[in-house]
């Protein structure tokens, strides 16, 4: 992308036209009630859009949308190259809509457009063009039998797919679900967060855009509790693919046991620590990931590493070069490219966090920040916020903020550092800082987390599998392994 000042996002924020329907059926459509809610630029307080509030009836007509789509085989019944020359062509739509894009979640959530533009929706591109180029490379099975018998195994896309999605990535995360659930050939009922419901209206527009037959994707903006509810209930609905909080991802197993026993994959919270170790040989390096890992997109982060374990004889010194960074990260303007921290997404958000902060003000040392700061007077802004002698069985060690505080608890012996890495419900993520080939092993193997990053923070790419155990989730996103979550495993025996 060329470079953009702030005087051109601003331009082009004022030109944009905001999509506030619902998309059912190929087209924008109000709730059938006649409802609607505020989306609100967390930056400014200002009023983007009044966004129709879908209920029951709206997702019902969305699910029926979707299983008529599936059912005539509009889009399921395409061969896997026909597939992915549409989703092709979406992956480029998303690349040439880029700065519009990246202005609707910048604006709706408070997130930085830099950020936005230059990782958020070039990634999402990215991982429609690559789940379009896997979809024609995944091989159905034959199993081992005996002579006159025949045994294929073949992959079947399930159906109707509900994806209900958070506000920290609105675009990412949708992509995240919608690219492999259609190109596996399922139709998808995408119910955005109600802070962030912009970016997802505008995409379910480029992937009819792009060839994708009206009924396959459907985005139905609410409110969890009830739009997501009808979503979770909906008999009709074959699987449910969520990422959020913890509670809510158990709210959906719930609606699944009350209801027609669909799957249910979760991505939820996680309290992820990231352990450095003497024996670093770059505790800069080490400083200013792990600073990068709590402190960007606000620390609203599922993944993000929230607890800094250091070991005792390097943790002054690696708490000052924390202090160093952590003044880098300057709440100001998310449309301004000079600004380094965004705005939180909304109030709630902004006093839950400043709740923790409160709470360890009473319990810890405060290193650094702590504050809430207005840009113009205005926002929802945190400083970046570290505390240090954090207690194990402190709140903010246990509790996820989502949020841009860091918890720093100090350890002495490498069994120490796993376990209190390993003490949390979570297990989503993790991070160790070691020149010590064998210690980057050993400890990496002893985590109980979805992905160990070995000395940097919160890898990932489409092709390696993202998700948790325990109470982080179930199931996991990107890879190939997010296809076993849209489809299903058919056999039929044949005896000759």
């Amino acid at each position: 992308m060329v470079e953009r000042t702030k005087h051109d996002w601003v331009k082009d924020a004022a030109g944009l036209r905001l999509r506030d329907k619902a998309f059912i059926d190929g087209k924008p459509v109000d709730a059938l009630s006649g409802e609607t809610f505020d989306s609100i630029n967390p930056a400014t307080g200002a009023l983007l859009a009044k966004v129709a509030a879908c209920g029951e009836a709206d997702v019902d007509r969305a699910v029926r949308s979707a299983r008529a789509a599936f059912e005539d085989g509009r889009w399921s019944g395409r061969s896997p190259a026909e597939r992915k020359a549409v989703l092709l062509r979406l992956a480029d739509l998303i690349r040439e809509n880029s700065v519009e894009l990246a202005l609707l979640d910048s604006l709706d959530m408070g997130k930085l457009v830099t950020d936005a533009a230059t990782i958020d929706v070039p990634g999402s591109a990215a991982i429609f063009q690559w789940y379009a180029e896997a979809i024609d490379k995944v091989y159905d099975e034959v199993a081992p039998t005996g002579a006159g018998n025949l045994a294929l195994v073949r992959r079947e896309a399930l159906g109707v797919v509900g994806a209900v999605v958070p506000w920290n990535f609105p675009l990412d995360m949708a992509t995240w679900k919608c690219a492999p659930a259609l190109a596996m050939g399922n139709s998808v009922v995408l119910k955005p967060a109600e802070q962030s419901p912009l970016s997802a209206l505008r995409l379910a527009e480029l992937a009819v855009e792009a060839g994708l037959p009206d009924g396959v994707l459907n985005v139905v903006p609410g409110l969890g509790e009830i739009t997501g509810r009808a979503l979770g209930l909906h008999p009709d609905v074959d699987c449910i693919t969520f990422t959020g909080s913890t509670q809510v991802g158990k709210y959906f197993l719930g609606y699944s046991a009350q209801s027609n026993m669909k799957q249910v994959w979760l991505e939820c919270g996680g309290k992820s620590p990231n352990l450095i170790f003497a024996d670093c040989e770059d505790l800069d390096a080490a400083a200013d990931m792990a600073a990068f890992g709590i402190f960007f997109n606000q620390g609203e982060i599922c993944s993000a590493n929230s607890r800094l374990l250091v070991e005792k004889s390097i943790a002054e010194t690696f708490l000052e070069k924390m202090a160093e960074r952590a003044a880098r990260y300057v709440p100001g303007n998310p449309l301004d490219p000079a600004s380094t921290m965004g705005a939180i997404v909304d109030e709630a958000q902004t006093g839950r966090i400043l709740s923790f902060i409160d709470h360890a003000k009473a319990t810890s040392r405060l290193v650094t920040g702590g504050e809430r700061v207005s840009i113009d007077g205005k926002g929802c802004f945190v400083q970046p916020t570290i505390f240090a002698d954090v207690a194990a069985d402190d709140r903010l060690s246990r509790e996820e903020v989502f949020g841009p505080v860091l918890a720093v608890t100090t350890f002495d012996t490498e069994a120490e550092a796993i376990g209190l890495a390993n003490d949390t419900i979570y297990g989503l993520a993790a991070s160790v800082w070691t020149s010590n080939l064998s210690r980057a092993h050993r400890v990496s193997d002893k985590l109980k987390a979805g992905t160990v990053s070995v000395n940097t923070v919160d890898a990932l790419s489409p092709m390696t599998p993202f998700g948790g155990f325990k109470q982080s989730g179930i199931g996991r996103d990107l890879s190939l392994h997010a296809f076993d979550k849209f489809s299903g495993l058919k056999t039929t025996w044949i005896k000759y």
